[in-house]
């Protein structure tokens, strides 16, 4: 029984799926909370933009 624990832990460490798996995860939230930041500032800008453009025209 003790040599099947030791061969499985020796897979388990060469076993780089799970690991590949953690890096696109990590990857994929850094993207997101990229997304997000550039999602937002954009918004703003574009908000700010709309709400001059309403001012002119409507001569406030």
């Amino acid at each position: 029984m003790k040599l099947f624990k030791l061969a499985s832990l020796r897979r388990l460490k060469k076993d780089e799926e799970g690991v590949t798996v953690v890096e696109y995860g990590l990857a994929l939230a850094i993207a997101l909370a990229i997304a997000g930041t550039v999602y937002t500032a954009l918004g703003d800008a574009v908000e700010t933009q709309m709400t001059s453009a309403t001012t002119i025209m409507t001569g406030g």
